[in-house]
């Protein structure tokens, strides 16, 4: 698929990290992005800055998805690439004590649910319901219809201790976008998966840095944290490559999560 004015592009998470980094290059090819978010302030600001639409958007209300894809297909015209940034993460065992009292505790399901609901059924959500769009498009000169990216993580793979929530939501990510993949090829839609490792993002910005230097320490090569553009830049190969389907690639450096 050839990045032009021509293309309509929706990111999900896309007011910040990972997202805001893909929504950039994809406008910067002349793509017209609509950013899906919680985040308003960041969000509108980022949106202006590409000449975009800001949607507020929870992935995890069917109410907000479709209102936001009725939003941007109407300023923008109906979008052939989707990019699933939206994510969260809380970490705890799943069994643990109180290091004063000795009390058990046990993970709280609650947050278990949330986790998946934002992270696997709300990306599966977005896919869902904008592949129903792209299906009523006419196909390119290339043969693509569109094109789907889902964004995993090397946990989904090495999860550590404390990461059994969102290690399964990930997990879920690559479970699916073989069937996904092979579900859409029927209407000429390619889906792929990334799985980025240590990346420089506003979560990790906040650690301290004795935390951040033995996290980049951890990278065979480069020893750093991976850099959002870096992200942006596989997205954009994967949409524009059209041999690029049903793939799950890391982004990582060579790194292998140790269990801490």
């Amino acid at each position: 698929m050839k990045l032009s004015s021509d293309i309509a592009a929706v990111v999900t998470g896309g007011a910040s990290g990972l997202g805001a980094a893909t929504a950039r290059q994809l406008a910067a090819h002349g793509v017209r992005v609509a950013l899906f978010d919680l985040n308003e302030q960041t969000g509108t600001a980022l949106a202006a800055e590409i000449n975009g639409l800001f949607c507020r958007v929870d992935v995890t209300s069917d109410a907000e998805v479709d209102a936001g894809f009725a939003a941007a297909r109407a300023a923008q015209g109906k979008e052939r690439v989707l990019i699933n940034c939206a994510g969260m993460g809380k970490p705890g065992k799943t069994v643990s004590r109180d290091k004063e009292t000795g009390q058990i505790r046990h993970f709280p399901l609650d947050v278990f649910n949330t986790i998946l609901q934002v992270n696997l059924v709300g990306t599966f959500r977005c896919i869902a319901k904008s592949a129903a769009g792209m299906v009523t498009l006419p196909a390119l000169a290339d043969g693509d219809r569109g094109v789907i990216i889902n964004t995993a993580s090397v946990a989904a793979e090495d999860g550590q201790v404390g990461q059994a929530a969102y290690s399964a939501s990930k997990g879920g990510l690559l479970g699916l976008t073989l069937p996904v993949a092979r579900d859409l090829s029927f209407e000429r839609i390619r889906v792929n998966t990334i799985m980025p490792g240590i990346f420089d993002t506003p979560l990790l910005r906040g650690a301290p840095q004795n935390v951040k230097d033995a996290l980049a320490a951890a990278v065979p090569f480069p020893k750093r944290f991976g850099h959002p553009d870096e992200f942006a830049s596989l997205a954009l190969e994967m949409i524009r490559n059209g041999y690029f389907n049903g793939e799950r690639v890391r982004l990582d450096g060579a790194i292998r999560m140790a269990p801490r």
